[in-house]
């Protein structure tokens, strides 16, 4: 209780102050970088009288182009305090209170001094986290105030310098009539809260979250049944449920993070988070829910055929989002003891997929997650989507077409394994673009797998990629970094060599890790057809193994 009367009376005197006839001071400041000014900033701006100081930026001050969320510090010289504001909507703002960190700033004053807008200013020097910060004040104006909580106790900051390099100078100090009557936030729309949960709070504001599932059993059950949210397939290796995506400009940045637990299993497991895309009249949902058989059958040399793996002119197979694999059971095996072995509880798999955009904006579909298991306990997962606000980056493209996808998502209801390859063809079919594509690429995500010791999944093999008949791409894709996430793998079994199974280099892949898509430029493609061929020299069976390859690839262009 005694928190909140500091609080709250902290807040009255703030507001109190600033609504008295006195005089106030506005001094802006600009950002230069090895003494050049930095091009389209928005000015840091303060507004200050003999007792309170409002810390912000030159937008905020002006009421112009006001957005969520914004935030904003005062200070008040009688009690020390500093108070920080985040408006996170037009009727909550969150406010924390900070009475150490202007105690715990220690200077070392320096003889130099120097005129800024026409003050005598003396330089004191401090370091934080390992930078040198240099700051020019003026200790005898009745103005006082600073472009950042550091040095308020000086007196004027006019000028902070870090590293030597980036300097934050005053520009303008300009006497006002009045505060702007927008700066004064109403009581009632203020929540006090502790540091952690503002800055938790402040930083989540800043883009949009999609739940898509919090704790959801991936299991080899005939007991797993879907509900009116979330739908179980293959004998609940497979959950999905639709999720709406708000409209994402091409410079916003996407973000995908699904937490995997072992619930039961014991073993390393291929996982894939994936989309079912509604631009063809067909797509995987048709073989989720009537049969992998229902799906278009790509037959090779050897008669043996693959359901829903391939593009035709009215079916797109599963897109892709992300390749993952799970650990050897990592937190329900935790109580295997390994000298200095200290296992992790949970593996977080985070990919930016923000070449993906044009499948996602403002449209309801379809997020499923595969993991191929035969374990009744089986995995627990978590995954949601961000999407951040940013400017146009590399690999953002305006189309996103699924191509092909040999994994075998239905793996538990019959859809084949990527066993295709056997055939010296490999992958080949045609596919149609409505529209020339320029500057297309091909994302490609790829991982070998079966066998033993001369299984495909230990042994590297060069892929070509081919297009229109002309060679593209060749390429060995491997993973020998497998030995650093040890530590997600406590059930992984140990050899006499003195190695782990989970340290094993594997066809592009570790336990435990994500493996990233490879962007496969193809150039400028006319509108019409085109053939795209993927050959792989894969193994041939050992006794009851055999090799298989789990690639998938969508068309990016604009």
């Amino acid at each position: 209780m005694r928190n909140f009367w500091i609080y709250t009376g902290l807040f009255l005197s703030f507001h109190w102050v600033w609504s008295q006839n006195i005089p106030i001071y506005q001094i802006t400041y600009e950002q230069l970088y090895h003494g050049k000014v930095l091009e389209n900033q928005n000015l840091i701006s303060i507004q200050s009288d003999a007792d309170q100081l409002w810390i912000g930026n030159e937008n905020q001050l002006l009421n112009k182009n006001w957005s969520y969320p914004q935030e904003f510090k005062t200070y008040n010289y009688r009690n020390q305090h500093i108070s920080q504001f985040a408006q996170l909507s037009e009727n909550k703002i969150l406010l924390q209170l900070d009475s150490t960190s202007i105690a715990n700033q220690k200077f070392e004053i320096k003889k130099e001094t120097k005129k800024i807008l026409g003050y005598n200013c003396q330089k004191a020097v401090t370091v934080i986290n390992s930078n040198t910060i240099e700051v020019w004040y003026v200790s005898d104006s009745k103005i006082k105030g600073a472009p950042s909580t550091l040095g308020l106790n000086l007196g004027l900051v006019l000028e902070q310098t870090r590293n030597g390099n980036f300097t934050i100078l005053a520009k303008s100090i300009v006497k006002l009539k009045q505060k702007p009557s927008h700066l004064s936030p109403e009581s009632s729309k203020v929540v006090i809260t502790n540091g952690l949960d503002y800055r938790d709070a402040l930083w989540k504001s800043r883009f949009i979250t999609l739940p898509v599932f919090t704790q959801e059993l991936v299991r080899f059950s005939d007991q797993a049944k879907s509900d009116d949210t979330i739908k179980r397939f293959a004998n609940g290796t497979i959950i999905c449920r639709k999720v709406t995506f708000p409209k994402i400009e091409a410079g916003n940045q996407i973000f995908l993070e699904l937490k995997e637990q072992s619930n039961g299993d014991a073993y390393d497991r291929t996982g894939s988070v994936f989309m079912i895309t509604e631009n063809l009249e067909d797509n995987f949902w048709i073989g989720l829910t009537q049969g992998a058989q229902e799906m278009p059958i790509y037959t090779n040399a050897m008669g043996n055929q693959y359901q829903g793996i391939h593009r035709t002119t009215t079916f797109e197979p599963a897109l892709e989002i992300m390749r993952f694999f799970t650990p050897f059971g990592i937190k329900q095996y935790n109580h295997i003891n390994l000298k200095d072995k200290n296992w992790h509880d949970i593996v977080s798999y985070r990919q930016d997929i923000s070449e993906l955009h044009s499948q996602m904006s403002e449209k309801e579909l379809w997020i499923g997650v595969f993991i191929g298991n035969y374990d009744g306990g089986g995995h627990k997962v978590d995954l949601e989507i961000t999407v951040h606000p940013g400017e146009k980056r590399p690999f953002m493209f305006d189309q996103a077409l699924p191509l092909f996808n040999t994994t075998n998502l239905m793996e538990m209801a019959g859809q084949n394994y990527g066993t295709l390859f056997e055939d010296e063809k490999g992958l080949l079919f045609e596919f149609d673009l409505e529209t020339p594509l320029k500057n297309a690429h091909l994302r490609y995500v790829v991982t070998g797998h079966g066998g033993w010791e001369n299984g495909d999944e230990f042994v590297p093999k060069t892929h070509e990629i081919i297009l229109n008949h002309q060679m593209i791409q060749k390429l060995i894709p491997w993973r020998s970094d497998c030995g650093s996430y040890r530590l997600y793998n406590p059930a992984s079994g140990n050899f006499n060599n003195g190695l782990s199974s989970s340290d094993y280099s594997r066809s592009n892949w570790c336990p435990g890790m994500v493996t990233f898509p490879i962007m496969i430029p193809l150039g400028d493609l006319n509108a019409g057809k085109h053939q795209i061929q993927i050959k792989i020299p894969q193994g041939k069976p050992e006794g009851g193994s055999f090799s298989a390859w789990n690639i998938s690839g969508v068309l990016l262009g604009n």
